[in-house]
């Protein structure tokens, strides 16, 4: 009977043993059948990441960005030329404005355009299949349609911005192209020149500041502490006589003649007959013929590279050079713009230029 008992047992242990395997094996075959779409999800999100652009809105965007459209004006096409990835703009607004530009990147010429703010075409958009658009972050009415369409919407800041954020800006987009390295010689090298400026107008006394004022388009349009104007002339060491303007921008004729600045500086500003006004233009007005800056002739036109010089965009760190030894020649007289330029341009844009074409930079009148 014992050795009956013992099959038995052995035996039903046999089919408990049975009964469990086959229980994990059917689980496991499910698991498995299972396992492609739980592969293909992981893949989906291996393939994306996260950044957060100058909006403060985190994206998500694939792990390659390859081909990008630019919805907007303000040196975005240009952060993107400095870092290296101009190949990867599939379309942008025309460029026809910055000529200097397109003879650096003749490709810019024949590049669709598909709108340009609140202004896009979305039907266009998705035609050209982008893995990404970058905006400006003051047209969320164009921003909401490309991401309505399923388009990942990357804000810059298109000139609402400050040195810092510029700054920020550059490594964002250095982060989102996978060129890091790139952003961050830029970066340091804003932070090399810059250093220099601010150790040497920090000796300056403040009765000794030169008091500038910012012409930008017209005569009577300036900027006041709410634009990039205000940081461009402290930066350099100067005073901004409309500082308190704020975001206003017109003034009278009475209100410059009052300030009567030490200096003139004159962004894109059309003269009466066409083109940018000129010195003799603005010395000839009897209006103006008897402010301090006219009769010092004080009056510069501010440099046009591949944008311009005053303005935010990579090219401004030049900007703040050039106007620092405007304003104080003896200070900065160590400091040779037309080579700073050369070596900025085969630096970050892959341009050789001459001596001839750096003077028509910096003389934009004479073009």
């Amino acid at each position: 009977m014992s050795i009956k008992k013992n099959k038995s047992l052995v035996s039903l242990l046999l089919v408990i043993v049975l009964l469990f395997s086959s229980m994990i094996f059917g689980g496991c075959g499910n698991q498995a059948a299972n396992q492609p779409d739980d592969q293909e999800q992981c893949q989906e999100k291996t393939q994306e990441r996260t950044i957060v652009d100058m909006g403060g809105k985190e994206v998500v965007i694939p792990k390659e960005v390859n081909n990008v459209i630019i919805t907007c004006y303000g040196g975005a096409t240009h952060d993107l030329v400095v870092l290296g990835a101009s190949d990867k703009i599939i379309a942008q607004p025309s460029m026809k404005k910055f000529k200097q530009l397109l003879e650096l990147k003749p490709e810019f010429k024949d590049l669709p355009d598909v709108g340009s703010f609140d202004d896009v075409s979305t039907e266009e958009v998705l035609k050209l299949d982008p893995d990404i658009v970058i905006a400006s972050i003051t047209s969320e009415k164009g921003n909401s349609k490309i991401e309505e369409v399923g388009i990942p919407v990357v804000r810059v800041s298109t000139g609402l911005t400050d040195v810092e954020k510029l700054k920020k800006e550059f490594m964002m987009l250095g982060q989102l192209l996978g060129n890091e390295e790139k952003a961050e010689k830029i970066v340091a090298y804003w932070d090399k020149n810059l250093d220099i400026i601010n150790e040497r107008i920090s000796k300056i006394p403040q009765e000794k500041k030169k008091r500038v004022y910012y012409a930008r388009k017209q005569m009577l349009e300036t900027e006041g502490s709410a634009w990039w104007g205000d940081i461009l002339i402290n930066t350099s060491g100067g005073i901004n006589v409309a500082h308190d303007l704020g975001k206003e921008r017109m003034i009278s004729l009475e209100q410059l003649i009052k300030w009567d600045p030490d200096v003139m500086l004159l962004s894109d500003v059309n003269g009466k007959e066409g083109g940018l006004i000129t010195k003799d233009e603005i010395q000839s007005d009897k209006q103006l013929a008897n402010l301090k800056a006219v009769e010092q002739c004080q009056l510069h036109t501010c440099p046009i590279g591949a944008f311009w010089w005053d303005r935010p965009c990579p090219d401004a760190i030049l900007g703040f050079m050039w106007l620092s030894k405007t304003l104080y020649p003896e200070t900065f007289e160590d400091i040779d713009i037309k080579k700073e330029a050369q070596y900025f341009y085969k630096e970050f844009y892959g341009c050789d230029l001459d001596d001839a074409a750096i003077e028509g930079f910096l003389n934009p009148i004479s073009k």
